[in-house]
């Protein structure tokens, strides 16, 4: 019999599922997870809400092999210790998602009819209906930043509320959000625009701050900001400065910590509460029979796609995730950072072949903030299948002599009947990270690293010039460049490394005096 410990409250069917196989003992005790993991070191199995588990913790239980958090975020768990020690780290993606969408709406509801405060003022004998004039959400435009599982769900639930639904994902395709009823736009757009704004981003490092003063500047007065996703995606001070001049509103459940204690936020938030997004019955229920369900699969059939902290299979280089990530990076640049992935179509040549479905992973995670890098190929493919993109592993021609290498095609939608495509193929030489080929532009070997620009234009003498007279004059220095023509003689792509970020105006600047196609700087 397998031990699991499960620390913490959580639906009891979670116990009477495992015990149900005769395969697993189970202790379900809510107290000190030291404690408890002291008195049960014999433990196989951990299974945790927000409980930390730090290294300390996992040095306690000598013979565990899985921990399943009964959520989605894993923050609150060491996962590369816990692979240093080869034990699996598995989430409950969605378990709480319908929890946290309803819970949105709800705060749009009791802040626009002044729940919380009529409650108060009528508890105490008050009777100030002139001072909780409301408004009503009808006819408003709401802006979902992020279409993932819980952004979809909010989409779903406010479709009878007669509103304009706008949404931002750099993911997401037309097709999927025309079904959900929600127009896509870029993100100043989004802030420009709407009535509510509503958060459903994962906290790193490309989301860390994005609401910031620059986006904040752009709202409309007395527009309301909704935070159920993570503290760090709203820079507070801008917000702070921000919110009296624009009037804004500022509903909020998430905090760097969860924790009692004071609140940085609580002179700004008009409505806070104490991370409930997931706090219903139906949420623990269905996170609890998740986490056994996945416990279960993982031990009678090998089922994997949600353990969070894969290890690299025996025989392949660590340097192929990599590049599978860094392929996506320029691929979902060359494509435009604003039109909507499509299909993603790989080939992995020579020894990367039977690694393919490990590789899809890096790819996904790099066209979306949304998706770990860590997680499986069942994971990567129920992903973008949510986000109505396809995806082809195409069979590879090893008579092309392109070695261990991986080409990845991307195809995005511009409008409703036009699609562009890109097409960019790497590989890795003496551990060393090298772009062959961007589309027709042959022969490049250049190491994506560092700060790079991309220039494509119609060929012509003296352009390069102009390029390096212009990033010289912004104080910028060249590292390295590669400049080839297409087969055509045509077109001619200069790849430039410098050696500092290159400012949005300046780039703007380049590219409208060359008269450039395709323009970008990225940071790899």
């Amino acid at each position: 019999m397998k031990k699991v410990l499960i620390p913490t409250k959580l639906n009891p069917a979670v116990k009477a599922m495992l015990e149900n196989t005769g395969q697993y003992t189970v202790v379900l005790q809510e107290g000190d997870l030291a404690a408890l993991a002291q008195q049960h070191a014999d433990a196989y199995a951990l299974i945790v809400r927000s409980e930390k588990v730090v290294p300390e913790i996992i040095d306690l239980l000598p013979q565990l092999k899985v921990i399943v958090r009964a959520g989605s975020g894993y923050d609150n768990i060491n996962t590369k210790y816990a692979r240093k020690k080869g034990i699996d780290v598995m989430t409950t993606p969605g378990a709480n998602s319908n929890a946290v969408a309803e819970e949105v709406v709800a705060l749009m509801l009791a802040d626009a009819r002044h729940v919380v405060a009529g409650d108060v003022s009528c508890r105490a004998g008050k009777w100030e209906k002139s001072k909780f004039m409301g408004r009503e959400i009808a006819g408003k435009t709401v802006g979902i930043v992020g279409l993932g599982f819980i952004g979809q769900l909010v989409a779903k639930r406010l479709s009878g509320f007669d509103v304009t639904l706008i949404g931002f994902d750099p993911v997401i395709s037309q097709e999927k959000s025309k079904a959900l009823g929600v127009e896509l736009v870029d993100l100043p757009t989004l802030f420009e625009r709407a009535d509510y704004i509503t958060l459903h981003v994962p906290e790193n490092e490309a989301t860390r701050g994005m609401v910031n003063a620059a986006l904040l500047a752009k709202c409309k007065k007395g527009a309301t900001l909704i935070n159920c996703a993570r503290a760090g995606v709203i820079n507070e001070q801008d917000l702070r400065a921000a919110k009296p001049a624009k009037l804004l509103r500022f509903l909020n459940d998430v905090y760097p910590k969860d924790a009692e204690g004071p609140k940085t936020v609580s002179d700004i938030a008009d409505i806070m509460l104490p991370h409930l997004g997931a706090s219903t019955h139906e949420a623990n229920t269905k996170a609890a029979t998740d986490a056994a369900a996945e416990l279960i699969e993982f031990d009678e059939k090998g089922v994997s796609t949600y353990i969070v902290n894969r290890d690299i299979p025996a025989g392949l280089d660590a340097a192929y995730g990599e590049l599978a990530f860094t392929l996506a990076k320029l691929c979902r640049q060359m494509i435009g950072a604003d039109n909507k992935p499509k299909l993603i179509e790989t080939s992995f040549y020579g020894s990367l072949k039977p690694f393919g479905k490990w590789l899809l992973a890096p790819v996904v995670a790099a066209l979306s903030a949304d998706f770990d890098r860590s997680m499986d190929y069942p994971a990567a493919v129920k992903y973008l299948r949510e986000m109505g993109v396809d995806y082809d592993d195409r069979a590879t021609d090893e008579g092309k002599g392109f070695g261990n290498s991986i080409t990845l095609d991307l195809t995005a939608s511009t409008g409703p009947d036009t699609l562009v495509r890109t097409s960019i193929r790497g590989t890795v030489t003496e551990g060393v990270l090298m772009i062959s080929r961007i589309n027709d532009f042959q022969g490049l070997y250049f190491e994506p690293r560092g700060h790079t620009c991309v220039f494509v234009y119609q060929d012509r003498p003296g352009v390069l010039a102009r390029i390096s007279a212009a990033l010289a004059q912004a104080g910028v220095n060249i590292d390295d460049v590669r400049n080839p023509h297409d087969s055509k003689g045509e077109k001619s792509i200069a790849i430039i490394k410098v050696n500092q970020a290159v400012a949005p105006a300046v780039l703007a600047q380049i590219a409208a005096e060359i008269e450039a196609t395709t323009q970008f700087c990225i940071a790899l």
